[in-house]
């Protein structure tokens, strides 16, 4: 049997996938499947909410966090340690300091700020922008 992935989704890859017209509204089909696990700290959950309902009506947001925290593939994971790793966006950090917490296999991400963890030799911490997350599934 295949091991599923333990995700971080940043939240530009969380937004775009929201859209039933989006290219990239597999990404949240296959969370809502099952197909891969996320994993998220009260900061992520709080930024996706804040982020969505810029885009979207407070019923939608309220809508994907009240389902994204009732999906059986969710993981909750605190940082007790801040890494700041990424220093041209300190919000990043948030995220990262959760994948390394956690143990995730990838944080799942197109914004270039992650860039500098391919530079870091500890602690690890892979990235993969959506369309190499296709490639999983």
């Amino acid at each position: 049997m295949k091991k599923k992935l333990r995700v971080i989704l940043d939240t530009n890859i969380l937004l775009v996938s929201i859209s039933s017209n989006s290219k990239y509204h597999w990404v949240l089909e296959k969370l809502l499947n099952a197909e891969y696990d996320i994993i998220i700290s009260n900061e992520i959950i709080n930024e996706y909410e804040e982020v969505i309902t810029r885009y979207f009506s407070n019923e939608i947001s309220d809508n994907i966090i009240r389902t994204l925290l009732l999906l059986e593939n969710i993981e909750k994971h605190e940082a007790y340690f801040n890494w700041n790793l990424i220093l041209n966006d300190n919000d990043d950090n948030k995220f990262v300091d959760c994948a390394i917490a956690s143990n995730a296999d990838y944080i799942i991400t197109n914004d270039k700020h992650f860039d500098i963890l391919n530079n870091i030799e500890f602690p690890i911490m892979k990235t993969l922008t959506i369309s190499e997350f296709k490639n999983f599934f």
